[in-house]
């Protein structure tokens, strides 16, 4: 399960660009800060890591379910 801390987020989209199955997309959902956090498709996710790993804000958390 792919968890996002909105307050944390700065819409850099690096998670995007690494994941290698497309759980993660541009949304029109703003933050608080008014910064578009990502969409995830839970269902698309297969854990490797890689949008955890590619966040420089530490945004994003990858839970073993």
């Amino acid at each position: 399960m792919i968890r996002i801390n909105e307050d944390y987020c700065k819409g850099c989209g690096y998670c995007i660009l690494a994941c290698p199955t497309k759980a993660l997309k541009k949304s029109n959902k703003l933050n608080s800060r008014g910064i578009e956090v990502p969409l995830i498709e839970q269902e698309k996710c297969n854990k490797c890591h890689l949008c955890e790993l590619s966040c420089p804000d530490f945004a994003i958390i990858v839970e073993e379910e």
